[in-house]
């Protein structure tokens, strides 16, 4: 379809501490509503569970090209330039308030995956999705965590 432009990282907007299961992802996005959003496809290509475990959710050849068989629903108008990365959690055990809930596992797991990304495709740009649009999504500022992990964003 395009040429790989970006990588977004997002959040499942889950409760701090809440489990997630790729069925469940599966569901919230695939379902008819109103149990579901009715998409085609998942929004996320990999998931980062809590225990740093990282999940494929979408087949992917790992090339520089998102196929057609690769695009992910994560951010309107760049799933076909984008691969999308999510980790569990993202608000708050209210369920509402947008909090940076990453555990020290998921923190190691986005970095490796995120350098890694970064050192196959230095000419990616890594954003969070509130950077593409009006959302709270991932919780954290992606720019000042791609500094102190030593990339330039």
């Amino acid at each position: 379809m395009g040429k790989l432009k970006y990588l977004v990282l997002h959040c499942t907007a889950t409760p701090e501490g809440r489990e997630v299961t790729a069925d469940e992802i599966r569901r919230w996005h695939t379902s008819a509503p109103p149990v579901g959003r009715g998409w085609k496809q998942v929004g996320y290509t990999d998931m980062i569970h809590l225990d740093g475990r990282v999940e494929r959710l979408v087949d992917n050849n790992e090339d520089a090209q998102v196929d057609s068989w690769e695009i992910t629903n994560g951010a309107k108008g760049y799933n076909t330039t984008a691969r999308h990365v999510v980790y569990v959690g993202g608000v708050a055990a209210d369920g509402k308030t947008p909090v940076d809930t990453r555990t020290l596992a998921q923190r190691k797991a986005m970095e490796t995956y995120v350098k890694d990304f970064h050192r196959r495709f230095p000419d990616v740009e890594i954003v969070g999705h509130n950077q593409l649009a009006a959302k709270a999504c991932p919780s954290f500022d992606v720019r000042a965590w791609l500094k102190s992990i030593g990339i330039n964003p």
